[in-house]
């Protein structure tokens, strides 16, 4: 099949038919190839000069420009320092920092993590952090969800940077002490949202389909307060369907991406209930996700096939918590390019050429220091200021899984994740 008919067989909806082989061998032209190393570099340089050289905190946000601004820069973010230590084991195999430079960035971010100054309780991390003392800001809950990606990244730098037995030790510390027992606060399988010292635990569970197949595998794998393995099996799986689309889950886009960066499902599928092959079901929502922006063509006419996506992300109200199907939030036309990037390695067939067409037509408009900014309204002409840390990062996890399947590899050379999916029945 020439790439020009995969393509228009995707376009048309056979993409289930393409297996995760032909996946892994999708041939990048050099076009492609130039748009994702140029983007890849720009997000990685977000990571390196966004994060705290004294304690290696990523801020949560920034300017897209790069430049200087009068708003709160000093404020981290702990699932943007989970996406920083990826970053930095990419970085270094791609030749942008030397090995040392990544390798010493990573040893300060695992030590800021694992000995302080960032504060954990029981073993769970602040989602807002002050990137210089770790002390917590905007009186955030102790967060479950970004304290996953904080132990993915500290777990896929112990594997890059094996010949480093201090990073060894700091992220297995960091592992180590997560206590997935006391997040249950009594549940028998299902972890809250988080914790906050003011009211205690949060009153939401990850009882349904979200971000959560990264932190209940992390969990069932955990060498000191594991999860019972049925944990895995628990949670619900809403069915949903839209235009032919069949899959599970009734959540944003990004929740299809972020397990999927680091856990490499591809070839697997559960033995029990429902026997779900979740690589394939984020290949599904995505394609649906395409589909869905597509018909909105008719309110939004800049919309199309090769012009689509929104997830969360900044809006012209502040940040918006948006997308579908089914329809979340008020959409007002506006693109999130981190949507079409973070499904490169699952739909690239359908992510090149949105991101192409973004940054062909608006070019220098939309392309900073950062890559593209975080969100734009070509109804309107609003576009975002900054560059949000986990968008940088879903876009380069996912670019890098596409060109090389690099981070699966090396987050999947953990013993804890074989341990995880023999648990959890997932083969």
């Amino acid at each position: 099949m020439t790439r020009q008919s995969r393509r228009e067989f995707v376009s048309a909806g056979g993409w289930a038919a393409l297996t995760a082989p032909l996946l892994a061998a999708y041939p990048l032209s050099s076009p492609d190839e130039r748009l994702l190393d140029d983007l890849s570099r720009r997000c990685f340089d977000y990571f390196w000069r966004e994060s705290d050289t004294r304690t290696g905190i990523a801020r949560d946000r920034a300017r897209a420009d790069g430049s200087e601004s009068l708003s709160p820069r000093y404020i981290g973010s702990t699932g943007a320092t989970g996406f920083a230590l990826t970053a930095l084991c990419i970085g270094a195999e791609r030749g942008w920092v030397s090995r040392d430079a990544a390798r010493e960035r990573a040893l300060t971010a695992l030590t800021t993590y694992a000995g302080g100054p960032a504060v954990n309780k029981h073993g769970w991390f602040y989602h807002f952090l002050d990137i210089s003392t770790g002390a917590r800001q905007y009186g955030s809950e102790v967060s479950t969800s970004d304290s996953t990606w904080l132990v993915a990244g500290a777990l896929t730098a112990r594997q890059y940077f094996r010949e480093d037995h201090r990073i060894a030790q700091l992220a297995s510390a960091i592992y180590e002490r997560v206590d997935y027992r006391w997040m249950l606060n009594g549940h028998p399988y299902f972890l809250a949202n988080g914790w906050t010292p003011e009211t205690g635990f949060l009153p939401y569970r990850y009882e349904r389909y979200c971000q959560l197949a990264c932190m209940y595998l992390l969990g069932i794998a955990s060498p000191t307060h594991a999860l019972h393995p049925d944990s895995w099996y628990q949670w619900r799986r809403d069915p949903f369907a839209y235009r032919g689309y069949n899959w599970y889950g009734r959540a944003l886009l990004w929740t299809y991406q972020y397990p999927f960066a680091w856990w490499d499902f591809r070839h697997r599928r559960e033995t029990r209930g429902l026997k779900v092959d979740w690589f394939q079901n984020s290949i599904t929502a995505t394609l649906a996700h395409r589909a869905f922006c597509i018909d909105l063509a008719r309110e939004f006419p800049s919309w199309s096939g090769d012009f689509w996506g929104v997830t969360s992300s900044d809006g012209i109200g502040g940040y918006q918590t948006w997308g579908g199907p089914p329809r979340t939030g008020h959409l007002d036309g506006t693109i999130v390019p981190c949507a079409a990037a973070g499904s490169l390695m699952l739909t690239p067939a359908v992510s090149l050429p949105a991101l192409h067409a973004m940054k062909n037509r608006l070019g220098a408009r939309l392309w900073q220091r950062y890559g593209f900014v975080d969100a734009f309204n070509p109804h309107n002409g609003w576009q975002a200021t900054d560059k949000i840390g986990i968008d940088a990062g879903i876009t380069l996890l996912s670019a890098e899984n596409l060109r090389t399947g690099n981070v699966w590899k090396w987050f999947m050379s953990n013993p804890e994740t074989a341990r995880a999916f023999n648990l959890a029945g997932i083969v």
